[in-house]
C-alpha cells in the first residue's frame, strides 16, 4: 500500500518540485497552500505523514501542527528557514517529529520521511516487531499498540518520543548519550544536531508531568546524557 505524504507551503515551486519527486519514489502526494486549507483536508482524509513549512499567511505551521496534534500522532516534519532558530525549538516541543532547514536537499528529505514511516509502520504492526511490553515501574510502553501510559492513565507521544522514552527505559540507570538517542530514534543514517534531542527531551518531560507533576524518572547528565532513574 502506497504512503500518501501532506505536503502545505505556500511556495508553488517546492510544492510542485517536492511533489514530483515525492511522486516518482512512489508515494501519494496531496498539497495545500495554506494552513487553513490543510487543515480542513487532513481532518477529513488524515494522511500517513505531513511535510509542513512554518511561515504561511492566515494558519502558520505551529498553529496548524498543534490543531493537529489535538486528535492525530501522526509523523509531522517542519521545512523552516535558516533565521528561525527560535521556531524549530518551539516546534519540536509541540510534537513535530523532525525539521529540515530550507533550502534543503530533496534526497534528504524523502531519507527522513522513509525513516519515520518506517518507525510508524514497525510501531503499527505487533507482528513486525514481536515486542514485549516494556513496564518500569508505573510506566508501560506498548510498541504493538503505540501505547505509553504512566499510572495507568495514557500519554501520547509522537513516533519521536516514543523511541526515544523507550531507549531510555530499557535500561535504567545507563546513561544514554545524545548520538545514542539520536540513533534510536532516527537511524544511524539521519543526522540531527543536539538541540533537536533536547526539544525533544522537554517535551517528554512536559507530556508526563502533565499526568503526574511528581514524575522525575528522565534525569539530565550535563555535558553527559540522559538517563531513567532505576525502579
Amino acid at each position: 500500500m502506497r504512503h500518501t505524504i501532506a505536503l502545505v507551503d505556500d511556495d508553488q515551486n517546492i510544492l510542485t518540485s517536492v511533489s514530483m519527486a515525492l511522486e516518482a519514489e512512489g508515494f501519494e502526494v496531496r498539497t495545500y497552500t495554506d494552513g487553513d486549507e490543510a487543515l480542513r483536508g487532513l481532518t477529513q482524509r488524515p494522511a500517513d505523514l505531513a511535510v509542513l513549512d512554518i511561515k504561511m499567511p492566515r494558519l502558520d505551521g505551529m498553529e496548524l501542527l498543534g490543531r493537529l496534534r489535538k486528535s492525530s500522532r501522526m509523523p509531522v516534519i517542519f521545512l523552516t528557514s535558516k533565521d528561525t532558530e527560535v521556531d524549530e525549538v518551539v516546534g519540536l516541543r509541540m510534537g513535530a517529529d523532525d525539521y529540515i532547514t530550507k533550502p534543503f536537499s530533496q534526497r534528504l528529505l524523502i531519507e527522513r520521511i522513509r525513516a519515520l514511516l518506517r518507525r510508524q509502520d514497525l510501531l503499527r504492526d505487533p507482528g513486525e516487531s514481536g515486542e514485549a511490553p516494556v513496564v518500569r515501574g508505573n510506566l508501560l510502553l506498548d510498541s504493538s499498540r503505540h501505547a505509553c501510559s504512566w499510572k495507568g492513565e495514557a500519554v501520547a507521544l509522537t513516533v519521536t518520543e516514543f523511541l526515544i522514552l523507550k531507549a531510555l527505559a530499557a535500561r535504567p540507570g545507563h546513561v544514554k548519550n545524545r548520538d545514542q538517542l539520536m540513533d534510536a530514534a532516527y537511524g544511524e543514517l539521519i543526522y540531527v544536531d543536539d538541540r533537536t534531542i533536547d526539544s525533544h527531551i522537554k517535551r517528554l518531560r512536559k507530556k508526563l508531568k502533565a499526568t503526574d507533576q511528581e514524575f522525575n524518572q528522565i534525569e539530565t547528565l550535563y555535558g553527559v546524557g540522559y538517563r531513567y532513574k532505576e525502579v
